[in-house]
């Protein structure tokens, strides 16, 4: 058990939580979320022994192995799937210790060192983490590539390939979606959803928490408050926190009014003197009942565009890639104002490419692509954010793009992406990622755009300002075309999915929520990058037709079971049923929105245990 008592602690001078009381029990999986800067990050640290508390303590068993990404690996020549091993550091002891026994001809020592291998499942390291790094969408050919090969991103994946081949007893997992695609973030999440271990997990992915976690500790008014249940559940806890906070204060500023008036008249009368003293120590010693901080600090919107053609571009029998590899073959794809399109597809597939040919970024092979004379794009991809003039500041940034803008205008533009006071001032290389992500869109957005292409937006994006990107696309008149992990903003924004597989473009004629349930399809089908057919034997494709038709029952049922949860997330919506007359409903809702969220957790277990077995048979001999 991880144990926080009283627990206070500052960053330089700033106080960032204070009197931290709760516990993280084995196999517990808490998500941690509060707004960028309030020290979820810190948080972690602490943990990690790399800060110490300012007040208060926090303890856990000595026994417990602690993993967690490293941010900055040396890169070298070490291939990359040994540097997965490396994160099974009682694996490379033993291996350490066995490999000096043998010099030395210890026969004790060697029996226990195979003996220990065998109960730490080392002869089968290599497998595993072949297995973890296929799940982050690497390719059989690049596990043996040497680390030094690989861009930040795919860096990234390695770290956290490297923390989950650790056998921990706790994990601490900060971020760790922000560098993968949607078919990752999905393999990510059904891992999780085994650990056996404890997991704190920070995370601005709302649908990631509500899978993964069964708890929620909040970091909020430089308090770390606790809730029990998922990231939905917190959000209808808070808010009737928040509103019972609201009224409290409201009540009690009613009273300070009453007593303050009764100072004022007869402080200066003898009689009532001693009345009016007392009423001044009752205020002091008031423990004031704060204000419900509910507000956002972004509040940004699309202006219209300045033209909304009836087509906005056309794709005829287009083939295009790079140098001579080609990615994308005889492609058909046309656009109107007011399409909103969510672009799915396994890591690699083209997605990108599909996002950088309508930017004009590469060219067509062959083909014809026709754009109309008002088109106006707003493309935000990861290199945008890169071309940032680091050198300059947010205004001046905005003040490029429409030197007529005043001063004053630009500061009340930025205002809405809560670059305030001198932020606006500070140069952009002192900025954070998130930071850097908020101005680059703050540039898109007053270009006016009639078309957007959004290439993972949200990385680097704490909650708020996603939902605050989430609510302005609502309200926007153009185009989107998005690809992104965040399944929240695809199933909010996109009315329509279109599928980029195997150089083709088409249309995803299932929902949102039938996507794992493609990928594990196609797993099955053979046609993953990292999944090959190995033998044909009539006895393995009896099994395959087996666990395919087991498969699709498990898809249909989870498929269900979804449908139940909107509809119970549904009227779980409803202000009123939380009033006291309501209390039996809401008890019965909550009681089957649990039962159905263990039927869910139970389901889709099965078909990760049932796409797992596939996988394996299609990549054994025979």
């Amino acid at each position: 058990m991880l144990s926080f008592s009283g627990l206070a602690l500052r960053r330089s001078t700033t106080l960032l939580f204070e009197a931290a009381d709760f516990k993280v029990f084995g196999g517990q999986k808490l998500g941690i979320t509060g707004a960028n800067g309030c020290g979820k990050s810190s948080l972690f640290a602490l943990i990690r022994g790399e800060l110490s508390a300012d007040q208060g303590d926090f303890s856990f068993p000595k026994h417990w192995a602690v993993a967690a990404v490293e941010q900055e690996p040396q890169l070298c020549e070490q291939a990359a799937l040994e540097y997965v091993i490396d994160g099974d550091i009682e694996l490379r002891q033993t291996e350490a210790r066995l490999a000096r026994a043998e010099s030395e001809q210890d026969s004790m020592q060697i029996a226990g060192c195979h003996e220990r291998l065998q109960e730490i499942d080392g002869y089968q390291a290599e497998s595993r983490a072949a297995r973890l790094l296929a799940g982050l969408g690497f390719a059989e050919a690049e596990i043996r590539q040497p680390l030094n090969s690989f861009s930040g991103g795919w860096i990234m994946r390695l770290n956290l390939a490297r923390a989950l081949m650790c056998r921990s007893d706790l994990l601490l997992l900060d971020e760790p979606t922000n560098h993968l695609d949607l078919d990752a973030v999905i393999w990510l999440e059904h891992w999780l959803k085994r650990y056996p271990g404890s997991l704190m997990l920070i995370s601005h992915d709302r649908d990631f928490l509500d899978a993964v976690v069964d708890s929620i500790a909040h970091i909020e008014e430089q308090r770390i408050t606790f809730y029990r249940g998922n990231y939905s559940a917190f959000e209808i806890q808070r808010a009737e926190r928040l509103s019972q906070q609201q009224a409290a204060h409201h009540k009690q500023q009613q009273s300070i009014a009453h007593m303050q008036s009764y100072i004022e008249r007869f402080r200066a009368k003898a009689s009532k003197a001693k009345q009016a003293q007392s009423r001044i120590k009752a205020l002091e010693k008031m423990q004031l009942i704060a204000p419900a901080h509910i507000d956002s600090p972004f509040h940004f919107e699309f202006r219209a565009p300045t033209a909304l053609p009836s087509s906005l571009i056309k794709i005829d029998r287009v083939t295009t890639g790079y140098g001579d590899k080609m990615v994308l073959e005889q492609i058909e794809f046309s656009l109107i104002p007011g399409e909103r399109i969510g672009l799915l597809g396994l890591n690699g597939a083209g997605k990108s490419t599909f996002i950088k040919l309508l930017a004009g970024e590469i060219q067509a092979f062959q083909g014809e692509i026709t754009r109309a004379r008002e088109l106006r794009i707003g493309y935000f991809a990861q290199h945008q954010v890169e071309q940032l003039d680091l050198e300059a500041n947010a205004l001046l940034s905005l003040q490029r793009i429409d030197p007529g803008l005043s001063e004053r205008e630009i500061r009340g533009y930025l205002g809405g992406f809560n670059f305030r006071g001198d932020k606006v001032l500070q140069a952009v290389k002192t900025f954070s990622g998130g930071q850097k992500a908020r101005l680059v869109l703050a540039l898109l957005i007053w270009q006016r755009p009639n078309l957007l292409l959004l290439d993972e937006p949200t990385n680097h994006l704490d909650l708020e300002m996603r939902l605050a990107l989430n609510q302005a696309l609502q309200g926007f008149d153009g185009s989107v075309i998005l690809v992104s992990h965040d399944r929240h903003l695809l199933r909010s924004v996109c009315d329509d999915l279109w599928l980029v597989d195997r150089a083709a473009l088409l249309r995803f004629d299932r929902d949102l929520d039938a996507y794992p349930a493609w990928l594990a399809q196609r797993k099955a089908n053979g046609q993953s990058r990292t999944a090959t057919v190995a033998g044909n034997s009539q006895k393995k494709r009896r099994q395959l037709k087996a666990h395919t038709a087991r498969l699709n029952k498990i898809e249909r049922e989870i498929a269900s079971l979804n449908t139940t949860r909107e509809q119970l997330e549904q009227q779980l919506s409803v202000n009123s049923i939380y009033d006291e007359s309501n209390r039996v409903m809401l008890n019965s809702t909550l009681a089957a929105q649990a039962e159905n969220q263990e039927r869910l957790n139970l389901a889709e277990e099965d078909w990760l245990e049932l796409s797992e077995s596939i996988e394996t048979m299609l990549q054994e001999p025979g």
